[in-house]
């Protein structure tokens, strides 16, 4: 595979196999270690992680051309539903070692695969918190460049805009992949995304843009916003 930056965004590549097909791809910070059996390519002396739009809501954005990826080089990012490590791994890359991802998960069991993770990926630090509750680990997380939200809760926009009150620069910038069916299962879809960013709108933040993640995730969509 040949592998090449991507035209738009800094720390996210491009692999192209022989088939043509552009694959998204993160340079490997950990050399050699896989977390979800994603498929590792070496070039020119570095090493990438092939990116699963599929498995990443962030990499279903990147492909559905959303304006803009908030992340760089050294940024401080708080990642709301962390899971397993999937996509805040790739999100590790993207930051680099001098970066750092506060990984907030609130299942316990998960949590052991989390933390195997982070002792993969030295800049991500595993938190085991409800995000609904902030203060709770308000000691361990510093202010932020970015918050990232992936959790299926009803209020979804504003389990967000609470941790940003408490972590987010001014100026910082939120992803919220909003999950409709968590939120409220009798609604279509457009009205629960329509619902939950207006909740940010009233809670200061500049909505640029509500991406259907569609057909990568059903009844999904990524909203991209600036705190005021």
């Amino acid at each position: 595979m040949i592998v090449e930056p991507h035209e738009k965004f800094k720390g996210i590549f491009l692999a192209v196999g022989d088939d043509g097909i552009k694959r998204l791809a993160t340079r490997n910070i950990s050399p050699g270690f896989q977390v979800y059996g994603e498929k590792l390519v070496n070039y020119k002396g570095n090493e990438f992680r092939l990116w699963e739009p599929y498995r990443s809501k962030l990499a279903a954005s990147i492909l559905k051309k959303i304006e803009r990826v908030p992340l760089e080089e050294r940024s401080k990012v708080l990642y709301l539903g962390a899971a397993s490590g999937t996509t805040s791994s790739h999100v590790a890359d993207i930051v680099g070692a001098d970066g750092v991802v506060f990984c907030v998960e609130f299942s316990p069991r998960v949590m052991r695969e989390l933390v195997r993770v982070c002792e993969g990926k030295r800049n991500m630090i595993p938190i085991l918190a409800d995000a609904r509750f902030p203060e709770k680990y308000r000691m361990l997380v510093e202010y932020v460049d970015v918050v990232y939200s992936d959790v299926a809760q009803p209020e979804q926009a504003k389990l967000l805009a609470d941790n940003s009150e408490m972590f987010l620069k001014s100026g910082g910038y939120i992803m919220l992949a909003i999950k409709a069916q968590s939120v409220d299962v009798t609604k279509e879809p457009s009205e629960v995304f329509k619902q939950e960013t207006k909740v940010l709108t009233k809670k200061g933040f500049e909505i640029i843009q509500v991406l259907n993640l569609e057909p990568f995730d059903k009844a999904h969509a990524m909203v991209l916003a600036k705190f005021k």
